[in-house]
């Protein structure tokens, strides 16, 4: 069954293969692992990772049986206060050394927005206020550093002057404002706000929603908008096939937890139009490519992208089970994932592939955006949702 194999590959395959990357002489976890599962010990540690790790055990310890995984996201907290904390500036830093000295001292909000998600995460499982105090300090840090009157800006260096935005600028523009940051931040505030029910957050949600409907939503094709200059004016004609899907559930995730049908009412047909478009216009009935630029569309299968199709066919498909294309389209992508994805020796998924569906050596199976966080969401909402199919 769908949910079984998934609820088992999180439990046999995920979960021990980041086990076996604590670094437990230096601290959190091991940067870097090539395609070959050789891993570099002295490689520098992200903040995103560390983040994301720490996330992805504190969801294991609340939603599966392991009782191991409370000690390894204990561990990766330990090692975000020691190492990424910058105690003079406030904030995180984007990365360090792989014995924790701060290395790339870069302040981004996207970064400051995962260490949120995932301190919010920790706090949930062990009750920690010294977590909780922490990610409300990071909220501070954002909405008074990071953001104009309009909304969200990216990065900053160390003391929080504004620099260039090459870390989440690509296709040849450079970015002030993303729909993949304000993406974060919202899902950031979403997770804080599930712990603590503050109306300082659930105002910011609110916000956030309306730069999603105002700014970033095209009615017209069905999508987001990538890459903004700091008037919210879209850089380039661009569509990412997984930031839509995963955006559309993630939406709808915080309206779900903000406990509001009026947002629900209002947000309903844009994130069914998002989900849609991705289903029939740019689902081939296995998987999804990476993206579409001009009209050109990127062939290339990207491991986070399978994993929030899963999320988001599923998400659909649950807000009305007469839609059983969704309910398909989600066991297809998972048929191959398994086929294509998955290291047979090594628990974890390939990088990326080309359209024939072979992977590309020279990408690693771990470094500072391949983490168990999309593929290890996949699962653990398999088992948030109590799918049974």
């Amino acid at each position: 069954m769908f949910a079984d194999e998934i609820k088992n590959h999180l439990t046999e395959n995920l979960i021990p293969f980041w086990k076996g990357l604590i670094d437990r002489d230096f601290g959190g976890y091991y940067g870097f692992s090539d395609f070959d599962h050789t891993v570099n010990e002295k490689y520098e540690k992200g903040c995103i990772l560390n983040s994301r790790i720490l996330w992805f055990f504190s969801s294991c310890a609340e939603l599966t049986d392991d009782k191991d995984c409370i000690g390894y996201a204990g561990h990766a907290y330990d090692f975000l206060k020691s190492a990424y904390l910058d105690r003079k500036n406030g904030g995180v830093y984007w990365s360090v050394t792989y014995d924790g000295d701060p290395l790339d001292t870069t302040k981004h909000t996207y970064c400051q927005a995962f260490a949120i998600y995932a301190l919010a995460a920790y706090y949930k499982v062990s009750a920690d206020e010294e977590s909780l105090g922490i990610a409300n300090d990071l909220v501070k840090i954002i909405e008074q550093k990071c953001r104009d009157k309009y909304g969200y800006l990216e990065a900053f260096n160390v003391d929080f002057t504004p620099v260039s935005n090459e870390k989440l600028s690509e296709n040849g523009v450079m970015a002030e404002r993303t729909m993949n940051t304000l993406l974060h931040v919202y899902e950031a505030y979403t997770g804080l706000y599930e712990v603590t029910k503050s109306d300082y957050i659930a105002d910011r949600l609110r916000e956030m929603l309306t730069i999603f409907k105002d700014k970033m939503y095209n009615p017209e094709k069905h999508r987001q908008e990538v890459f903004f200059d700091r008037n919210y004016t879209p850089l380039l004609d661009l569509i990412s096939y997984g930031h839509d899907i995963e955006t559309a559930w993630l939406i709808d995730r915080g309206i779900e937890v903000l406990d509001d049908d009026e947002l629900k009412a209002a947000y309903g047909d844009i994130t069914c139009d998002l989900a849609d478009n991705i289903l029939h216009n740019a689902f081939d009935g296995n998987s999804l490519a990476q993206e579409c630029e001009a009209g050109v569309v990127n062939e290339d299968r990207v491991w986070w992208v399978q994993a929030e199709a899963v999320n988001g066919f599923i998400n659909e498909y649950l807000k009305d089970p007469s839609k059983t294309e969704y309910k398909d389209a989600a066991v297809a992508q998972w048929e191959y994932i398994k086929k294509n994805f998955i290291y047979k020796e090594g628990g974890e998924w390939y990088n990326q592939l080309d359209k024939s569906g072979k992977p590309y050596g020279n990408m690693p199976v771990v470094g500072p955006w391949k983490c168990p966080y999309h593929n290890g969401r996949m699962c653990l909402e398999v088992k948030r949702r109590g799918i049974e199919f």
